[in-house]
């Protein structure tokens, strides 16, 4: 099978693509990401000399580019996207352009080409904020943030192909992620970068804020089940199970560093901050796929990563 993989250049993205070179020797990938500022080459430097991957720079709202490459392929999973929140409420427009109109590109350049399957890499961000329970895939859809609205607008958009054209498409909804090659502008990183760096960390608000954990490896094989094993037509949740206020994580991050509470910076709280997410992911797990990576020793092991690759951060926080 050959199958373009746009945004693998991404912290997800690349996990992914090293995951799927790994488990399917026979597989070929193509990597088409336009190399924003979060978009880093040497997160795959390892596998660049595989007979298996080819890198290609381009975005995904380039007609030309994209007509080229999905003549090749068999099918297609859309990494690619603007992603940082805080960007999205200070410039929309970058977040409509990709994150929309680049995956209606996708979308048709794939039905005109009989793509056999096409998989579209969401957020539960889509589900916008819950105080008690927890989001199945039939939750109401309600977006807090242009980023999130914009990840919620291109899954309308695979949907109705779905619908109309009889599309094969799936669509995956994962929890935040942690692990190694993380931009650090997300906090997790830059919350260990900082405190490599002797900085205070930034928490928002009063850090009371809920996330559900899923280490990147974790997510990267529920794709991949969900590629292979999922339904057309429908939506899967993928969450890590380990909901932690973000106080709890800045808290976990000072003792890896033997580090006092001094070193949280509570700063003026997010627009629109959504206070928790949370997902049901019986639907996944009825399939076969949960979870292995201990939030804990992950994140012991993701703090490890940062502090023997100090060089690899260092140049994006220039």
């Amino acid at each position: 099978m050959r199958i373009l993989v746009t945004g693998g250049c991404g912290f997800i993205g690349s996990n992914f693509i090293r995951h799927m070179l790994r488990k399917y020797p026979d597989y070929e990938i193509i990597n088409l990401d336009k190399l924003t500022y979060a978009g880093n080459p040497d997160n795959l430097r390892d596998v660049e000399n595989n007979k298996n991957y080819e890198f290609i720079r381009g975005d995904i709202c380039d007609s030309k580019i994209v007509g080229k490459i999905v003549l090749k392929v068999d099918a297609i999973i859309n990494f690619a996207a603007e992603s940082h929140v805080d960007n999205s409420i200070r410039s929309s427009r970058e977040f409509i352009q990709t994150n929309v109109l680049g995956t209606l590109n996708l979308l048709e350049f794939a039905r005109v080409n009989k793509i056999k399957k096409f998989l579209q890499i969401s957020t539960d961000e889509v589900y916008g904020s819950i105080d008690k329970g927890s989001f199945s895939e039939d939750s109401l859809v309600k977006p807090s943030s242009p980023y999130s609205a914009s990840k919620a607008s291109a899954e309308l958009l695979v949907m109705s192909y779905v619908v109309t054209h009889r599309f094969p498409a799936i669509i995956s909804r994962s929890s935040n992620n942690y692990g190694p090659c993380q931009y650090p502008e997300k906090i997790i990183p830059l919350f260990i970068t900082n405190l490599l760096e002797g900085k205070k960390i930034p928490l928002y608000g009063d850090g009371k804020n809920v996330r559900d954990w899923i280490h990147v490896q974790d997510n990267c094989e529920a794709i991949d089940f969900i590629f292979h094993n999922g339904k057309i037509g429908e939506i899967y949740n993928i969450g890590g199970g380990t909901e932690k206020e973000n106080i709890e994580v800045a808290k976990f991050l000072l003792g890896e560093f033997d580090k006092s509470e001094s070193f949280i910076e509570f700063v003026e709280d997010r627009k629109g901050h959504d206070r928790r997410y949370a997902l049901n992911c019986e639907k996944l797990r009825k399939l076969g796929w949960k979870p292995k990576v201990n939030f804990d020793k992950g994140l012991k092991e993701t703090v490890k990563w940062y502090v023997k690759n100090k060089d690899w951060w260092k140049r994006l926080k220039k």
